[in-house]
């Protein structure tokens, strides 16, 4: 069962790969409860057994009710895992998150092939994804349904920038995230990240939508979660990030690609570094993070007046090294890079 959906007791998932892989338990009949602790735990096993029947007995009527429409890629099992979440869509189950997954994406070793970059693992991992996704997209049209699915794409772990010995990558923080469907505000979220040539070992790519601000939106504009919920369970300032749009509205659209305009220099400094930006919104929170992307301080956290403002950053207790300026203003963000010497 995914951990994803585990709550404070218990959880609340429930695991099928197939069909036939959904089975009733037979419901024995016992004795009346006689209050010790033999006949509680047995009532509990009896309770839990129905509870897990009732449940199968929806899903497999799901199962008939739906259908599938669109071809789906053979040999790619996440491919399986989607064609079976449209039929179970498409077939009135009333679940409101389904959890599939595509694993490989741990690649040390063989992320690219010697001499061939645009080939190798991680090639295949992303093209079986994309044929997956395209064929899911493609279904939940022919069924109907693609106003009521958004997908996301979640990992535990990014990668390192620079190549290790084996051809792979190493662990890493930050890495780039996906969110798809029909009512998806499309674009490109963040800037391209800057990689120079002076690369930090282990330096990883920097953070710039921090990933609870991702879920926090999806929260709100997507389940229809309160934001004052969605501020005490995640963190108070997250960046509500307008990717998902009204689709009652056709004309409803956000621009994704505004970009802050902001500098640091001197680059490289030594004992401080000026951050210079322009602020177009409202609240703006500035942050220094590590080559690792681990966040050192944060200078500015309050809304300001708009117009150009500059930072001064103190540098003379850093240890020589690369460092990363995040600069949020409302939904917005933009990462520079700058170098301790």
């Amino acid at each position: 069962m995914s951990e994803t959906c585990q709550g404070m007791a218990s959880n609340f998932s429930f695991t099928l790969t197939s069909k036939t892989s959904v089975r009733l338990v037979e419901e024995t009949v016992a004795a009346a409860p006689d209050g010790t602790c033999y006949s509680n735990e047995v009532e509990y096993i009896r309770k839990t057994i129905k509870q897990s029947n009732d449940y199968a007995t929806t899903v497999l009527t799901a199962f008939d009710k739906g259908a599938n429409i669109a071809t789906y890629p053979a040999d790619n099992n996440l491919a399986n895992q989607l064609k079976l979440v449209a039929n179970l869509i498409s077939g009135g189950l009333g679940t409101k998150i389904y959890v599939v997954n595509i694993g490989g994406f741990d690649t040390h070793a063989n992320q690219v092939l010697i001499g061939e970059p645009e080939n190798g693992a991680h090639a295949t991992l992303l093209k079986n994804l994309s044929d997956a996704v395209a064929a899911f997209s493609a279904d939940c049209a022919a069924l109907g349904i693609q106003e009521r699915v958004v997908g996301m794409t979640f990992s535990e772990f990014g990668r390192q920038i620079m190549s290790n010995n084996s051809f792979g990558t190493d662990h890493g923080t930050a890495a780039p995230l996906m969110v798809f469907g029909s009512c998806v505000n499309h674009g490109i979220y963040g800037d391209n990240p800057e990689i120079t040539s002076n690369i930090a070992p282990q330096e990883g790519v920097p953070m710039q939508y921090d990933f609870r601000s991702v879920y926090a939106s999806l929260l709100i504009d997507w389940m229809g979660a309160s934001e004052a919920d969605v501020r005490s369970i995640l963190f108070e300032d997250f960046q509500k990030i307008p990717f998902i749009k009204d689709c009652s509205a056709p004309t409803s659209t956000t621009d994704p690609l505004r970009e802050i305009v902001a500098s640091v220099n001197p680059n490289p400094c030594t004992d401080y570094c000026v951050v210079r930006f322009e602020n177009t919104g409202h609240h703006v929170r500035v942050s220094v993070l590590n080559a690792l992307g681990s966040e050192l301080s944060i200078p500015v956290n309050k809304n300001l007046e708009k117009g150009p403002h500059e930072i001064r950053l103190a540098a003379d207790s850093l240890v020589p090294g690369s460092y990363f300026v995040r600069i949020a203003v409302d939904d917005r963000v933009k990462t520079l890079k700058f170098i301790r010497i």
